[in-house]
């Protein structure tokens, strides 16, 4: 049998659990189940392509810049910490977006919000290709991480209320495809790009494919039968971020969330100008095809989280972090048949590690699961926004050398933050009353 989570990417996978829950409160909601959508369809069949269309949107338009850092550096006379901005502020937006875009959604529909975000975004970034300013260049990224936290937030509630609950895996596993696919797939179009032709046409080509995306999305996905607007009420997110923060396991999952992901951006924001410099002196299109080492986290990420549900999350976990990092030890070395099989083992652990614990939050929260999810994305992309940012000050004063020591301390702490969860005890019986009370 496939496995739907062996094309998610890391942005995503914390939310699986929580729409598959959704579409199951749904079903109950609803009388008759002829209304939802079912595989075969047409309706199926377009509500797929429209989602897997806007996933790949979303996570191209949000890393492309990532193998540009380099050239806005030469372009704009900047050091590395304030060129890794131009990613930063668009994922600490887009962290600040998906505590409030969900609950606009709730009062005025999932479609519309998530076809603003896609042209916001797409337009924004077209935006960007024209701007010669670099302070107009981060004002547009930080416009762009606010519009993709709409359908990063809003899409997998909008599956779980359209789609029949017996093919929910399926369409979920389709969306989470187009995730990873654009997340790669923007990294390589303008790295690749950019070393025939400049970073603005780069970004204009980028922009307007996503502008194409952003059409067929609005075009061919279905309109909402089971949306029913309610009223944010703020009580009721209180108490659920207090009882999340009171278990014993989940507040160091939403902090290894922050450390992994700030390790993990820290590791591929700078990888790049250390691979143009002496002794490598790479090309850009060769730095930029690096990206192909997320197929293997792509793996890693069903491998993985199938291994820890046979072996149990406690004992998995921190041996994935620890081959995180073996794979960071190897890329402090010159040669580059150790620095390249480095990146492999660092990424492939990553993705396992975050699917791991993403799913972890699932098991531990089995109320409101979708807004620890929220939780846990959020500190996710503070992580990288941080993190990412801070690795720069490291690569100006000490090189390599010191962003391998800044990603060794967090793997460090995050290694001890996961032994120490191997011991906490599942979710007792008390704790489910509490959260349903």
């Amino acid at each position: 049998m496939s496995n739907p989570r062996v094309q998610q990417s890391p942005e995503q996978i914390a939310l699986t659990e929580t729409a598959v829950a959704a579409a199951h409160d749904v079903s109950e909601a609803v009388e008759s189940t002829e209304s939802f959508i079912e595989k075969g369809t047409p309706q199926f069949m377009r509500t797929s392509l429209a989602l897997f269309a806007g996933g790949f949107a979303t996570f191209a338009l949000l890393y492309c810049v990532q193998p540009l850092m380099p050239i806005f550096s030469q372009a704009f006379g900047l050091d590395a910490a304030s060129s890794s901005l131009v990613l930063s502020i668009s994922t600490a937006m887009l962290a600040i977006g998906l505590l409030i875009t969900g609950p606009i959604s709730d009062a005025i529909g999932r479609k519309p919000i998530m076809v603003v975000s896609l042209f916001a975004a797409a337009l924004c970034t077209l935006a960007c290709a024209v701007t010669s300013n670099w302070y107009a260049l981060l004002f547009f990224r930080a416009l762009i991480g606010l519009s993709l936290s709409g359908l990063a937030a809003v899409g997998m509630t909008y599956l779980s209320e359209e789609i029949h609950p017996k093919f929910i895996g399926l369409s979920m596993g389709l969306y989470i495809s187009g995730n990873a696919i654009g997340g790669m797939g923007g990294r390589l179009v303008t790295g690749v790009l950019v070393d025939f032709v400049s970073w603005r046409v780069a970004l204009a080509v980028l922009g307007l494919v996503s502008l194409a995306a952003a059409v067929v999305f609005w075009r061919i996905l279905p309109e909402s039968r089971h949306f029913q607007p309610r009223r944010f009420n703020a009580t009721n997110l209180v108490n659920g971020f207090t009882l999340h923060f009171r278990d014993r396991g989940l507040p160091w999952l939403f902090l290894e969330a922050l450390l992994l992901m700030g390790a993990f951006v820290t590791m591929f924001n700078y990888i790049g100008y250390r691979l143009l410099e002496a002794p490598y002196h790479m090309s850009q299109a060769w730095v930029g095809l690096i990206s192909v080492v997320y197929l293997s986290g792509i793996y890693s990420s069903a491998f993985i989280g199938s291994l820890a549900d046979r072996m149990g999350r406690g004992r998995v976990f921190w041996a994935v972090i620890v081959l995180m990092a073996s794979g960071l030890i190897l890329t402090l070395f010159e040669s580059l048949w150790l620095v390249l099989p480095g990146l492999l083992m660092f990424t492939f652990g990553f993705f396992g590690a975050h699917s791991t614990a993403s799913s972890w939050i699932g098991k531990r929260a089995p109320v409101a699961k979708a807004q620890a999810s929220s939780l846990y994305l959020f500190s996710y992309y503070v992580g990288s926004s941080v993190a990412g940012t801070l690795g720069g000050v490291f690569w100006h004063l000490y090189g390599w050398t010191g962003v391998g020591v800044f990603i060794a301390s967090l793997l460090s702490v995050s290694i001890l933050i996961a032994l120490h969860l191997a011991r906490v005890p599942p979710l007792q019986r008390a704790g489910l009353r509490l959260q349903q009370a």
